[in-house]
């Protein structure tokens, strides 16, 4: 993403991380543009609170089904702005459909009040009240999936949105709005902005209206939401940060297929994911015949053009991104780290399009010194760590200042859920990567985030409570 301003607004570009040429302009808000939208969502919200619960799931359910009509459109635009391969970008779409579909069908009882202790001539009940105007600012990865976990829910408790796309893929708003208004919502219920300065951000997030900021991308990002915040009382933060996933392999695994599970888990979508595997330990009487058994899967992956619907790993999202994936792959060869990627002639001859290539790189004899084992990479790098025993692979896995998921790989499964009670990750795996279900809550430990979304529970940031305490008139 490039930025030029003028006079009046920002100019954001889209740069094509396949050919790194402009393939798309927006234009951020002036400041009155900007002050205004809030506003506006403030009084969108005091008429839309007042629709009931089935007009809203209503609208809801109609949002989707032409959000899933129209998952090859929306799929060519993903894959030119931000570069996943043609072959799986509907799939997005479709599981982005799915997800906000779980969330409808429990939205009436999610929502429902809860009754207090019965007693005679007495109600009481707790009410869940929506908050007013949702500020929510989406990272490009996986824009569709993270943003229905947010939207659906926001617009079911009967609150207001304002969406920030990443410039990477400014479409999704344009493209939701226009989906939502068409299915019966008031287009100031969901309104959106386009904006690569913080200092603008920052004025949103403290406006009086915004009740509620969801924020996915980094660390640095989050923290500096959580401090334009910090001033409000009245103002909730809900962050979905970074993530060094680990995964443990013990040694009486199907190693063949295990070893196809994680080398998807690593490489899809280029490793840009916040739930990537992005470290691997192995116990030390399988490490050897488990690497081969990675090699013989990546040898048979295509590094290749992403509108080829053989690709199955595409360039990384921008040159800046290639580099620290570089950096990191080069600070742990630095240090002892092997290089034992195998032979693929995709690897070493991409296509000649000036794209930001990085292939699939495993990496063994690595360890805690490196970069690659301690900080986020966002990459296709899998490294992989021999260890003696399990409570060395629990401990190496809690050895991170992140905590979103990890995986257990074995055919003792009982053995397996006994050590996630030890694994320090809001969500932790047993023989699966890589999947939040929309049945269970997305929450993040550590510095991988704050609040939740999916489940039940993911609709409790978008209420506020309210007790309802009602005595019965005494007869004269």
């Amino acid at each position: 993403m490039a930025a030029q301003e003028t006079l009046t607004t920002i100019s954001l570009t889209t740069i094509s991380p396949t050919t790194n040429q402009p393939i798309l302009t927006r234009h951020g808000p002036t400041s009155a543009e900007l002050a205004s939208l809030p506003q506006r969502a403030q009084a969108a919200f005091l008429k839309y609170r007042q629709t009931p619960l089935p007009i809203r799931q209503k609208i809801v359910r109609k949002a989707l089904q032409l959000l899933n009509d129209r998952q090859e459109e929306l799929a060519r635009e993903l894959t030119e702005q931000m570069g996943r391969p043609i072959a799986y970008t509907a799939k997005e779409i479709t599981t982005a459909v799915a997800r906000g579909e779980y969330m409808l069908k429990i939205s009436s009882d999610a929502l429902a009040d809860t009754p207090g202790e019965p007693q005679e001539d007495f109600k009481r009940c707790i009410r869940k009240a929506p908050l007013g105007p949702v500020l929510v600012l989406f990272a490009w990865n996986y824009p569709y999936l993270i943003l229905v976990n947010s939207l659906i829910p926001a617009l079911l408790a009967g609150n207001s949105v304002i969406l920030k796309p990443s410039p990477q893929t400014p479409t999704i708003v344009e493209q939701v709005q226009k989906i939502f208004v068409e299915a019966g919502l008031d287009e100031d219920v969901i309104q959106y902005f386009h904006c690569g300065d913080f200092a603008k951000i920052e004025k949103m997030v403290q406006a009086p209206e915004i009740q509620l900021v969801c924020f996915t991308g980094s660390v640095a990002g989050g923290l500096a939401v959580q401090k334009a915040a910090a001033g409000r009382v009245d103002c909730r933060v809900g962050l979905e940060l970074g993530g060094k996933d680990p995964a443990y392999v013990r040694s009486d695994v199907d190693l063949a297929w295990a070893a196809e599970e994680i080398v998807d888990g690593a490489v899809f979508n280029s490793g840009q994911s916040c739930c990537s595997l992005e470290r691997v330990y192995v116990h030390e009487s399988v490490h050897d015949d488990f690497v081969k058994a990675v090699q013989k899967v990546l040898s048979g992956y295509k590094l290749g053009d992403p509108n080829d619907k053989d690709t199955n790993i595409g360039p990384v999202i921008s040159k800046a991104a290639a580099a620290r994936i570089q950096s990191h792959i080069d600070d742990a060869l630095a240090k002892g780290a092997k290089n034992t990627t195998p032979h693929n002639k995709t690897f070493t001859s991409p296509p000649a399009t000036n794209g930001n290539y990085i292939p699939p790189t495993l990496l063994t004899h690595v360890n805690h010194t490196m970069l690659v084992m301690r900080d986020e990479t966002f990459g296709p790098i899998l490294p992989i760590q021999s260890v003696a025993s399990d409570s060395e692979a629990v401990s190496l896995m809690n050895d991170s200042h992140f905590g979103l998921t990890a995986s257990i790989w074995t055919k003792d499964v009982e053995k397996g859920e006994e050590l996630s009670e030890e694994v320090e990750a809001g969500t932790v795996f047993v023989n699966r990567a890589d999947f939040p279900s929309p049945d269970l809550a997305w929450v993040g430990w550590k510095e991988s985030g704050r609040g939740q979304t999916l489940s039940r529970f993911g609709f409790e940031q978008f209420v506020r409570l309210k007790s309802l305490h009602v005595k019965a008139y005494p007869v004269a």
